[in-house]
């Protein structure tokens, strides 16, 4: 980790802090107190399971890739990526940090740059075609849940699904109709060279996107070629985000909520995700959390049980996964014989 990096790891936790401390300040001691005493610790124990059983899915996905041209790759030098992911999403806006991260702890493993990159771009179309088929299926189903309850979030899901999907819309563009996709690409830089006064940083912006558009098909034409792997990879990208998606579920079951309907808290709990990819503060600090309370107090009416509820959340869902990023960084990775 750079000095930079470390800096804003103990900022983020500064914040954590913070939000914690406002947050328990109307609530007595006694009764915070009394609300962790009551934790059903075994419910607890199994929120952190599904957070590791998430983990480990995605190192395997990892590994399924990689070991498309190194059959030796390990489970255990898969792992260090996803986690190594998770503390550098943490730590950076809207989680920009979590590719180059991921590149690098692949690299340090004895992977190529090549296979590195193009595993890390096969893995990153899978994993945003299914937020979007998560999102679209728990649209459908708590949407009107949240609008009759909560309407000053609905725009915040509504611009959240808009993002996603452009997403992989221009990603399938580019697979399907690479031609169409260039020469749209084309009319925006010559719209873009209009408003654009320096030529310079406007070539090196068309450069950028051509090399991307072209070096993304070339990816695409394999993922396509290989489609027993697409659908295993798929199908374990779906499992590890049903698995991430039911968390809360089991936190609220640790705090004596025993009326939740688990389809209904999974489902709002994919749309607090989505709402929290956009904030741009590291780890959707104060948003995540005011998120969480405000969508959740519905099942917890007890301001004390739902401060609980909150940060074992925070503490599972985002915290965990970057300690286990820091002590992935500590040990270096057994390169891997070709």
């Amino acid at each position: 980790m750079t000095k930079k990096n470390k800096i804003v790891l103990v900022i983020m936790l500064m914040v954590g802090l913070v939000i914690f401390y406002f947050s328990v300040k109307q609530i007595s001691y006694h009764s915070l107190m009394d609300a962790i005493a009551h934790l059903h610790w075994s419910w607890l124990v199994v929120a952190f399971l599904l957070m590791a059983s998430s983990l480990l899915l995605e190192a395997r996905v990892v590994q399924v890739l990689i070991r498309q041209q190194l059959p030796t790759y390990s489970f255990w030098a898969a792992l260090r990526v996803p986690l190594v992911e998770q503390l550098f999403n943490g730590i950076t806006p809207f989680a920009t940090g979590g590719q180059p991260a991921q590149l690098v702890a692949l690299l340090q493993s004895g992977v190529d740059a090549g296979r590195a990159t193009s595993s890390l771009l096969m893995k990153f179309i899978v994993y945003q075609a299914m937020i979007v088929v998560n999102f679209i299926i728990c649209l459908a189903l708590g949407f009107q849940y949240v609008a009759d309850r909560i309407h000053g979030m609905i725009w915040l899901l509504v611009f959240g699904f808009i993002i996603h999907f452009a997403v992989i819309v221009s990603l399938l563009m580019i697979m399907f109709w690479y031609r169409l996709t260039k020469k749209l690409l084309k009319l925006m830089m010559l719209v873009l060279k209009k408003v654009m006064t320096n030529t310079n940083r406007y070539k090196q912006l068309e450069q950028t996107l051509n090399e991307k558009v072209d070096s993304f098909y070339q990816e695409s034409l394999k993922l396509k070629a290989n489609k027993q792997v697409l659908v295993r990879i798929s199908c374990l990208t779906l499992f590890q985000l049903l698995i991430y998606y039911v968390i809360p579920y089991f936190i609220l079951l640790a705090l004596g909520v025993t009326n939740a309907n688990i389809l209904l808290v999974t489902t709002l709990h994919v749309l607090i995700v989505m709402v929290i990819s956009l904030f741009p503060i590291p780890g959707g600090a104060g948003g995540a959390e005011y998120s969480f309370s405000v969508v959740f107090s519905t099942f917890v009416q007890q301001g004390n049980r739902l401060v609980v509820a909150m940060f074992l959340w925070r503490i599972i869902t985002y915290y965990l996964g970057m300690f286990s990023g820091i002590i992935a960084l500590a040990f270096e990775p057994k390169k891997t014989s070709k």
